[in-house]
């Protein structure tokens, strides 16, 4: 919920979720320290380039980078599936997971990277590794290489993310599930 937090769309207690974030993670169990400080240095880049920042700005570079530009888009199945029929029924599916695992939906639409990360947080180990490594995973991808040589400061959130289930989905040390 936490990483889903700065994937969300920024608001007045933005600068909130994101220290929130970074003090869960220092706090987080890691197989591997190299992991640990690949994914807090992810995140204070992030925090760096941003800080100076007022919310409007963040509002506008937030929009600008996920809502204006599809190859960066957060959806999960437009990564996946483009405009097709498939994408519809994964979009069914999502909604069902989130029920299933207790996410209260957003303005945004259930395969959005927020509501899918809230989700695979609640979901069994083996679930989440399976659901992370089929579609999740393969979707991060596609985000990241809209991001190549354009100096954005969210790609390091998304490499923070694709470091964090690449641990979830291959072990079984992790983060609190809820926070």
């Amino acid at each position: 919920a936490s990483i889903a937090g700065i994937l969300s769309y920024p608001g007045g207690d933005y600068k909130a979720r994101t220290a929130r974030c970074k003090e869960l993670l220092a706090e987080a169990k890691f197989e591997r320290d190299d992991m640990r400080t690949l994914t807090l240095a992810c995140l204070d880049t992030f925090n760096a380039a941003t800080s100076k920042l007022s919310i409007a700005d963040l509002e506008e570079l937030y929009t600008r980078t996920f809502d204006i530009n599809p190859v960066t888009s957060l959806e999960v199945g437009w990564h996946l599936y483009g405009e097709t029929y498939a994408r519809g029924a994964f979009l069914v599916q999502m909604r069902e997971t989130l029920r299933r695992c207790v996410v209260e939906e957003s303005s945004e639409l259930p395969d959005h990277i927020a509501h899918v990360l809230q989700a695979v947080g609640r979901m069994e180990r083996d679930e989440a590794g399976e659901f992370i490594s089929s579609h999740i995973m393969k979707a991060i991808e596609k985000m990241l290489e809209g991001f190549a040589g354009k100096s954005n400061p969210y790609e390091n959130v998304l490499q923070m993310v694709k470091s964090i289930l690449t641990q979830l989905a291959t072990s079984h040390v992790g983060v609190d599930a809820h926070d």
